[in-house]
């Protein structure tokens, strides 16, 4: 083989896998259970130069195929692991793997991936903690042992490394951002959390066993911003409210932990120091890579991070991102229908009936609903500004009481839109649920799980009422979306007469168990046994109804 990666499942390892099979090299993936291949055919890598085999380097390893290259990407990166547990794979596995790699007569390179915060002295496993120690521990026992052994070596050293499947870390900080959970930061404004994205990382990695042995590289963008910036232009992007206190690390080691929510281990990552980059500059710089700047990579894998509900779900739709603090997914430019949705959902309601239209779509969450930050303008100007890339006259699909928004941009843009979809449009049903009406709807609704959710709207339990579940959670959502109801119900009469005025085709979607209570003057299908929600239950039946006379009319 060109290569053998060990830990080819991990995050760095399964992109390392894909970079080297992109550039044409033959590839052994040694894991402990493959869940590398699915991943490498989701993300549309050819892997007819692939070998997937099984080790477990906790023990030696035996009966692989020689390579030219060995990379050892394997770690276990978790915190609150005992000693033992965490030195099982970072040192004992790491040299492991090295004594085998010292085995093949065609060896090239060994090449191991440290970690960033390595400072060559002597591990402490009490202030350190087991993962951060062991690492160091690690870097210190392979550059020994390949001395005695004679390995060509190569360490590589990345800070945090940021991109889609990367859940942990840095990555619980910005989960307890966006869940308002993040009151103050911990350090002060000298904080340095220097990040690297996978996708540089993995492309640095392939190149190195090409340059001279025995150097040690500490790959991280040196440009990244101090934490107090890092955390605002997150939390800018996202449209949420960045902590501007901060806390002494000293005095969140001495609190309970139920009270920061940090653990311990995190903290010796909160410093200000600086780390030697020259040469992984200088070889970078060599071979033509150039990172990204810091703040974009932040933002997208931010996006990334929302999307897959910080690796709860997985994305159903993509493009996917914040544009003006608006969640949107799918096709900006040339969608053949844009969906909105109804409350308390959000836009993952649309998937069962997404995946059956034709044709590419545009479904955002509503402004302070759902992933959306709330808008400074009303929701005319808001969906009118989300229309305005649109290059296409799309159907306008609506849901509940977005059909009252849905109503008014195409009484007012006629020429935008081909058609008009109304689904369970509340002003032309029975009124809503007393909820509205008790001062306690917020609360209530913000405590529901998704089960309880489900329930209440007469759903089953899936992962779109899981999605919105986890959003009411989120600080103001709950509030907006009861605020909201409340708005729509008063506004009723006034839909009702736009209604008769708009001048696009109009159809309207229900189901008999919740049909319309005054005359539509529209032509109606009612889905037999379908609820509130039929895209949901009964989403076929809704796409054959889209499919059969909706189709974007180009512009």
């Amino acid at each position: 083989m060109d290569a053998i990666v060990f830990g080819a499942a991990g995050f760095i390892g399964r992109s390392l896998v894909a970079e080297l099979l992109g550039r044409g090299q033959r590839v052994a993936a040694a894991v402990r259970n493959d869940t590398l291949t699915p991943w490498l055919t989701s993300q549309g890598v050819d892997t007819s130069g692939l070998s997937v085999v099984t080790a477990d380097i906790t023990r030696p390893p035996a009966g692989l195929p020689p390579a030219r290259d060995v990379y050892n990407t394997a770690a276990r990166f978790a915190f609150g692991l005992g000693v033992e547990e965490a030195r099982a794979v970072n040192v004992t596995g790491a040299l492991n793997v090295l004594e085998w790699a010292a085995t093949l007569p065609g060896l090239r390179r060994f090449v191991h991936v440290s970690g960033y915060r390595v400072s060559g002295a002597q591990p402490d496993y009490a202030r350190l903690g087991p993962y951060e120690a062991s690492k160091a521990e690690a870097d210190l026992a392979v550059r020994a042992r390949a001395r005695e052994l004679e390995v060509p070596l190569t360490i590589v050293n990345p800070s945090s490394v940021i991109g889609p499947g990367q859940y942990i870390g840095l990555a619980s900080l910005v989960g307890d951002l966006w869940n308002g959970r993040l009151p103050a930061l911990p350090g002060g404004p000298g904080v340095f959390l220097p990040i690297v994205t996978i996708d540089y990382f993995a492309r640095f990695l392939a190149e190195v066993p090409a340059s001279p042995a025995g150097e040690a590289h500490w790959v991280l963008d040196d440009t990244t911003p101090l934490l107090p910036e890092l955390v605002g232009t997150i939390a800018g992007h996202m449209g949420v409210r960045a902590p501007r206190r901060t806390v002494p690390v000293g005095l969140v080691r001495r609190l309970p932990r139920r009270i920061t929510g940090a653990d311990p281990e995190t903290l010796s990552f909160i410093s200000a120091d600086r780390y030697p980059t020259a040469s992984a500059r200088a070889f970078a710089a060599a071979v033509g890579l150039e990172m990204p700047p810091a703040a974009d990579a932040l933002r997208a894998w931010a996006d990334d991070l929302v999307a897959a509900r910080f690796g709860a779900a997985v994305p159903w739709l993509r493009p996917y991102g914040f544009r003006d603090r608006t969640w949107v997914m799918g096709e900006r430019h040339r969608p053949a229908h844009v969906l909105l949705h109804g409350l308390p959902m959000n836009a993952d309601l649309w998937a069962p009936l997404a995946a059956r239209l034709p044709g590419p779509i545009l479904a955002p969450d509503l402004p302070g609903l759902g992933r959306s930050a709330p808008a400074d303008r009303p929701m005319e100007a808001w969906l009118a500004d989300l229309m305005g890339p649109v290059r296409t006259r799309p159907v306008l699909v609506a849901h509940s009481l977005a059909c009252d928004p849905a109503l008014r941009f195409a009484a007012e843009h006629p020429g935008r839109v081909s058609g008009l979809v109304l689904i369970s449009p509340a002003f032309l049903q029975a009124p809503g649920a007393r909820l509205t009406r008790s001062a306690l709807a917020v609360p209530l609704l913000r405590r529901m799980s998704a089960a309880r959710l489900a329930r209440t709207l007469g759903l089953p339990e899936g992962p779109e009422v899981a999605s919105a579940a986890a959003d009411l959670r989120r600080p103001g959502v709950a509030r907006r979306v009861i605020a909201a109801m409340r708005t729509a119900s008063a506004a009723r009469e006034a839909s009702r007469s736009l209604l008769e005025r708009v001048k696009v085709p109009v159809e309207i979607i229900v189901g008999s168990a919740d049909p319309l209570v005054v005359d539509a003057g529209h032509p109606v299908t009612e889905i037999a046994g379908a609820g509130h929600y039929p895209q949901l239950t009964h989403p076929v039946q809704v796409a054959r109804h889209l499919g059969a006379g909706s189709g974007a009319v180009r512009g």
